[in-house]
């Protein structure tokens, strides 16, 4: 089947087109030509619609090859460019493959034109997907594959270009995620690198055009400014925080996640001028700003886990409470001092608060997990323990938490610890988490009574729950019933 072929022919003679016409359909294509005589009409021509190839006479009344491929260059079209002509010494040839012409033939022997374009349009094909893959390897070593900014190298590469007085003053703006890492940690990396695209889409939608917005770290991002003043960073600072407080108000995140960026700024007050300097200037400005608000960023993600967990673990209603009165008992019976007994009710409120990681389907499955799935629920002690490790109101009970699932024989997780290697806190809060667990309703299973549950616990002894504080806490509940 002919190929359907789209030619510029760059011709004044009406019959030679119909030669070059016939020849291509000999050669097994279908052409669609047009003829154009001058260089405006060529142009036209080549702005109206894709060609395939071009053919052109070395030689014109008006206009020639050599001008053609010079007007082609200028388009920055790389389409073949193949000269036709009925007379040409070797030299004019030469110089016209030096021009750019992609191959001469004389028209006495217009046989090979068909092969020739043939060639011709597989090495543009070959040169068009090459220069994709180089733009493409260009394009990852200057951006950041996730938000699609600026990378590391290319600011590095800003900083040399813009330390000229033509740009200055140069100011910058440093932002940093707050609570990347936690968020990270806790909800997983799908959620930080929501929050990630979310901060970079903020800060080149509110970034002016003669700007340069960079990724070039985990959380850190920078503006560059050319020409900048220090109320033009004060002006964007405070249209980037606005545009954030207008996002979290707009866009619900999955788990109820919050964005949060500290912002801060410098500018070049002279030139020449250190770029550098000025960077960590801006950076030292940001962490100031990421100071003073970092207790109640890291306090406003522990309350949210808090009401999250609230908000899904209705198996559970009443535990915290239940667990508290228990364990503050426990801790009066065994005499321990007033702030170890502070410590174990807020373990007792906050010990599940990795359970906040733990998906749905897990945490809330009727039946027994399976061993992937209770692996998947083994973590939650150690997203419990990096939450609390991260807040200044938890800190203090962040070991129990990661440690409150160890068994007594070593047995339990994440650690395997033994015996009084585990923390009395956690030896006391394991007995009376699993006393209200049994003696409370399940979806599978309806609640022991309190005779059944102590006979557990007393099984248990040794096992899984320390022997010597079984009896003192079935004495505590006992006076309870």
């Amino acid at each position: 089947m002919p190929t359907p072929l789209n030619v510029l022919i760059i011709e004044d003679s009406d019959d030679d087109v119909l030669l070059i016409k016939r020849a291509l359909r000999q050669g097994g294509y279908t052409p669609h030509l047009s003829k154009v005589e001058l260089p405006c009409t060529m142009l036209a021509a080549l702005s109206a619609q894709k060609w395939d190839v071009i053919i052109s006479d070395y030689s014109l009344p008006n206009f020639s090859g050599l001008a053609a491929l010079e007007l082609l260059k200028k388009c920055a079209l790389d389409i073949p460019f193949i000269i036709v002509s009925g007379a040409i010494g070797e030299d004019v040839a030469v110089r016209a493959m030096k021009a750019g012409a992609h191959d001469y033939i004389l028209k006495s022997s217009l046989a090979r034109l068909a092969p020739a374009i043939s060639r011709e349009i597989q090495e543009a094909e070959v040169r068009r997907d090459r220069k994709k893959l180089e733009e493409r390897l260009t394009y990852l070593s200057m951006h950041d594959p996730l938000t699609g900014l600026f990378n590391r190298a290319y600011f590095a590469a800003e900083l040399e270009r813009l330390n000229d007085p033509l740009f200055a003053p140069v100011g910058m703006i440093v932002g940093d995620l707050d609570g990347l890492k936690l968020i990270n940690d806790t909800w997983g990396h799908q959620s930080g690198d929501s929050l990630l695209k979310a901060a970079a889409g903020i800060l080149t939608a509110n970034s002016p055009p003669n700007t340069i917005v960079t990724r070039i770290g985990g959380d850190e991002f920078v503006i560059l400014l050319p020409n900048a003043t220090l109320q033009s960073l004060e002006v964007l600072s405070r249209r980037i925080t606005k545009s954030v407080d207008a996002y979290n108000l707009s866009t619900p995140l999955a788990e109820g996640i919050v964005l949060s960026i500290s912002l801060g700024f410098a500018l070049a007050d002279s030139y020449p001028a250190s770029l550098q300097d000025v960077f960590k200037s801006a950076d030292n400005n940001m962490y100031r700003e990421k100071l003073h608000r970092s207790q109640s960023n890291r306090s406003a993600i522990v309350q949210t886990a808090m009401k999250l967990l609230e908000a899904r673990d209705f198996i559970t209603e009443g535990h915290g409470d239940r667990l508290q009165q228990l364990v503050a008992r426990m801790g009066m019976l065994l005499r321990l001092p007033e702030n170890r007994i502070t410590d174990l009710k807020l373990l007792a409120q906050f010990h599940d608060i990795g359970k906040v990681g733990i998906p749905d389907h897990i945490l809330f499955k009727p039946g027994k997990l399976t061993v992937e799935e209770f692996n998947q629920m083994k973590r939650h002690s150690e997203i419990g323990f990096r939450i609390a490790h991260a807040s200044p109101d938890l800190s203090i009970i962040a070991d129990y938490i990661l440690k409150h699932h160890e068994w007594w024989n070593g047995t339990g997780y994440p650690m395997g610890l033994t015996a009084e290697n585990i923390p009395l806190e956690c030896r006391i809060l394991s007995i009376a988490d699993a006393y209200d667990a049994m003696t409370s309703d399940r979806p599978y299973r309806k609640a022991l009574s309190h005779t059944q549950a102590t006979c557990e616990l007393r099984r248990f002894a040794g096992i899984q729950f320390d022997p010597d504080l079984i009896e003192p806490f079935v004495e505590i509940v006992e006076k309870q019933h």
